[in-house]
């Protein structure tokens, strides 16, 4: 009697099928702990950006004004920034910058200001303050 020694087609399609299946959910959940991880960076650098604007407003008694009078790229605050944080973070794998709008203008000064940027996995924002257009999450000064 002679014993069949190998694999049947329907063992290997199912062991193909657990193995598809795995290596798909495993994708799905890096891809997803990656863009929580961007986010997390991009709200950090916001934080820096809202640090060194606060020290700027410590030693000058207000906020700087990009010249534009709306929503600039924070890379134009380089040229105030630059004795508190060099160089101006930039954001992780997008086009999009993140955004910067001098408020409560008075006398040709600004006291207030909202810092804009858009996220991959949530949707935080930070009601007091209205993003850039399609970003999603907004820092407002404190």
């Amino acid at each position: 009697m002679k014993k069949n020694q190998g694999f049947t087609l329907i063992e290997v399609l199912v062991a193909t099928t657990i193995i598809a299946v795995l290596t798909s959910i495993g994708v799905v959940s890096y891809q997803a702990a990656n863009r929580r991880a961007r986010d997390a960076k991009r709200k950090a650098d916001l934080e820096q950006i809202r640090s060194a604007l606060e020290m700027y407003r410590a030693d000058n008694n207000w906020y700087p004004n990009t010249g534009g009078g709306g929503w600039a790229d924070t890379t134009k605050l380089g040229t105030f920034l630059t004795k508190y944080l060099s160089p101006i973070p930039s954001p992780p794998k997008t086009a999009e910058a993140y955004y910067y709008e001098a408020t409560d203008s008075s006398g040709g000064h600004y006291y207030g200001y909202c810092l804009s940027s858009d996220m991959e996995a949530s949707n935080p924002t930070d009601s007091s303050c209205t993003p850039h257009s399609g970003h999603e999450y907004g820092l407002k000064s404190p």
